[in-house]
Order: structure tokens, then C-alpha cells, then sequence
């Protein structure tokens, strides 16, 4: 099978394209996760996007030109980087669309000489912990 598979740093007009794959991804993961649906997520909007645009390192993954994940990195004024709102459409797992959003951003980080960053997920989700701990984390 062939198709084409891009990452690329996400611009304004591609907020309602990340607000529809976190929305999808984060149903999958409240599913998952076992926990309960008032995720903090739930409440952003697409403006609440286009401000996280200016502020922090956005990316998005493309398969066909067809936006497939997304995740957000904010470098700390201590010199270390939070990871936030890492989402890949339930139907695009597996195939190393996260891997490849993941890998994007540590190489931002080194080159901006970032030592540690910090993430939060559900312990419950084990499979999703399993792909932190196998990336490093």
C-alpha cells in the first residue's frame, strides 16, 4: 500500500482539523482509559486551538493529505517541555502515526537543547503507557 505521510508544524487553519481528531482520539481514550468522561479537553474550543498556535510548537500528521494526529509541545521557562494534546484518530493506531509525532518533537526539543520533558497520561490506559515507556518516557 502506498500513500503519503507528512508531519509538519500545524497553522491557523488547521484548527478545527486538530479540534476533530482530539475530540475523536480522546473518545477512544476516555474508553480506554476507564475514566470518566469530564477530560479537560472537552471544553476546548477551536479559538482555545488557535491561541495554543501562537504559544507553543503544534504539529499535525498527514496520511494523503488527510490530518491524522496532532500533538502539542511548550517549552517551560526552566528550560523543560510539557507535552500536551496528543491525539491520533482511533483509525489510524498502529501504523507509527503517534511514534512519528513523538519523534518530531524530540528532535525540536534537542535542537533547543530541552533536557527533560513531562507528560500526563491515565495509568489505566496500559497499552498507551506501554508506548511511552517503549519511546523513553
Amino acid at each position: 500500500m502506498n500513500y503519503s505521510f507528512i508531519i509538519r508544524k500545524a497553522v491557523e487553519s488547521d484548527a478545527e482539523a486538530i479540534h476533530n481528531i482530539l475530540k475523536e482520539a480522546f473518545k477512544d481514550y476516555v474508553i480506554r482509559a476507564k475514566i470518566d468522561e469530564t477530560v479537560e479537553l472537552k471544553t476546548e474550543t477551536i479559538e482555545d486551538i488557535k491561541k495554543d498556535l501562537q504559544t507553543k510548537e503544534v504539529f499535525m500528521g498527514l496520511i494523503d493529505n488527510v490530518p491524522t494526529g496532532t500533538i502539542r509541545v511548550a517549552i517551560q521557562d526552566d528550560n523543560t517541555a510539557y507535552i500536551s494534546r496528543f491525539g491520533v484518530l482511533p483509525e489510524y493506531h498502529n501504523i507509527g502515526v503517534g511514534k512519528a509525532l513523538i519523534k518530531v518533537v524530540d528532535k525540536f526539543l534537542i535542537s533547543n537543547q530541552v533536557k527533560k520533558v513531562f507528560l500526563h497520561t491515565a495509568s489505566t490506559y496500559k497499552e498507551l503507557v506501554t508506548f511511552y515507556y517503549n519511546l523513553g518516557f
